[in-house]
């Protein structure tokens, strides 16, 4: 609607006012000319607060926008991409709550689109603000921990999307606690996105070399039970910094690994993935933790453009947010996410239209977000799975299911959050069972459950746990791995859990199921 009420309220001013002022044929008057915009004065404040930041040597841009000469280069470019508000990148609705918010006010994009036409005046360089500078490699400046692969890895041409873990000792013999995590992706051609899981199993470290090559293969999760995570990477995502008293926990003797996934590109590439830490130099008094409002029960038919999921939490105990982050695929639109306050105020915590895969944000709140206890966390998300979708990968379209593959979809907003009631340096924790993560590995299992009891019994018969096994074993593509037939091995969990009912499963034996398999 603004792209059109602008227009015509415009138009309408411009008739209301000719109708009432008469014409005058005479030239304007020299003073009543519009000056012509300079980079020094007008565009230089703007590049540099709003582009700079992606457009400097090394980051994910494809040029560089640190100098007159290089925003002079591109200045039709520049105009064009601010009008269509197609850059800077920048999905949320919301504006004014997000501490990194990117977007360009109407004046500034009018300064860009009047200083192209103008020919890119340089006006006096002498003047202009002093170009912003950039730590080579790191964005958040030089890392206390640099962690990376002994080796690069080589990935081929064709085939299916790959998932390697990669594993990198840290050898601390104490706890540490992270304040700031950047990751690198080593070829950006081909890396579609970076998890970070903690393993003090040892299990990652005895798997890494498999097959002769760097790392180990893994669909799904990293092949054991992680003990914490330190986030990750998507086109479009900055470094993670936290605020002082805050901190993601590096246990004593963890393991880095970190799950790589490639899109293949019809050529052979390499890659060598970085991430970088820097620990807390102050107290840290809360322990920064994941956790997403997600629903993987996704099968989006063909043609329909306007596919809607939905997901909702009960928060069991105060939290506080520090930042969201939309996670969709290719078919992904909109995401709005919304807390309903115990007293009935809502709030808008994230809203996102149009969804772009390409450029994924951490949005990071200006002052963290406190929600009390019993507040009710919803997410609305729609997909277009129509032939008009630019971004759908199937011509003509197909249905698509939940999956790893960038072919498949996903719907998550994941959210990093601290617990209101722990108070580390009090000597005041919050165990795990007790966490937000645990309470939602439950609501997820029994959304599961109830969705796949077709026939509402309370049970999952031998069909059903079949259904079960079929979507999840489907949505987790390992082409290298032979699949499980899903009836086989109904029947086998059925005999071994299921001890109410011959050939079923009660709600709680599924549970049980579900956490002893994880």
């Amino acid at each position: 609607m603004k792209q059109i009420s602008y227009p015509i309220a415009a138009l309408s001013l411009a008739v209301l006012c000719g109708a009432a002022v008469p014409v005058n044929s005479s030239a304007p008057k020299e003073g009543h000319k519009k000056v012509a915009p300079t980079f020094a004065k007008d565009v230089a404040p703007i590049i540099y607060g709003k582009c700079a930041p992606c457009h400097h040597a090394g980051e994910v841009a494809p040029f560089t926008l640190t100098s007159y000469q290089d925003a002079r280069a591109k200045a039709p470019t520049l105009a064009a991409a601010a009008k269509q508000k197609y850059m800077p990148p920048w999905q949320a609705i919301t504006h004014g709550q997000f501490q990194n918010e990117r977007t360009l006010t109407a004046e500034q994009i009018e300064v860009l689109d009047d200083w192209a036409k103008a020919g890119a005046p340089s006006g006096d360089l002498s003047k202009a603000p002093k170009a912003p500078t950039y730590t080579p490699g790191w964005a958040m400046g030089q890392p206390d921990f640099v962690g990376r692969p002994s080796q690069s890895y080589t990935l081929s041409a064709e085939g299916a999307d790959e998932y390697r873990c990669f594993v990198i000792p840290t050898n601390y013999s104490e706890d540490k606690y992270v304040t700031g995590v950047e990751l690198r992706p080593g070829n950006r051609l081909v890396v579609h996105h970076v998890l970070v899981y903690l393993d003090k199993s040892g299990v990652a470290r005895k798997r890494d070399g498999e097959g002769g090559k760097p790392g180990y293969s893994s669909f799904g999760g990293p092949g054991f039970l992680p003990v914490g995570s330190l986030g990750g990477w998507a086109p479009g995502l900055q470094p993670e910094t936290l605020p002082s008293g805050d901190g993601l926990l590096l246990p004593k003797g963890a393991d880095i690994v970190l799950q790589v996934h490639y899109h293949k590109n019809g050529k052979q590439e390499t890659d060598l993935t970085q991430i970088g830490l820097q620990f807390a130099k102050q107290p840290v008094d809360k322990h920064v933790r994941w956790e997403s409002l997600d629903n993987e029960l996704i099968s989006i038919p063909a043609g329909d453009s306007h596919y809607e999921l939905t997901a909702d939490l009960d928060l069991p105990t105060p939290i506080t947010l520090l930042d969201v982050i939309p996670h969709m695929h290719l078919l992904g639109h909109d995401m709005t996410v919304t807390a309903t306050l115990p007293d009935g105020t809502k709030k808008e915590l994230i809203h996102v239209d149009p969804y772009d895969f390409n450029w994924q944000t951490r949005y990071t709140y200006k002052q963290p977000v406190h929600l009390p206890k019993g507040t009710h966390l919803a997410m609305v998300a729609h997909y277009d799975n129509s032939s008009a979708n630019p971004h759908n990968p199937f011509n003509p379209p197909k249905k698509v299911m939940f999956g790893e593959q960038t072919t498949n979809e996903m719907c998550f907003a994941f959210f990093s959050y601290t617990f209101d009631t722990e108070h580390l340096q009090k000597g005041v924790t919050v165990a795990d069972y007790e966490g937000l993560e645990a309470h939602h590995a439950r609501l997820t299992i029994a959304k599961i459950f109830d969705h796949f009891d077709t026939n509402h019994d309370g049970f999952l018969d031998q069909g059903e746990l079949a259904e079960v096994i079929d979507f999840f074993q489907s949505a987790i593509e390992n082409p290298g791995k032979k699949k499980t037939d899903p009836k086989f091995a109904a029947a086998y969990l059925i005999g071994v859990y299921g001890k109410t009912e011959k050939g079923k499963l009660t709600r709680t034996e599924f549970q049980k199921m579900t956490r002893e398999m994880k």
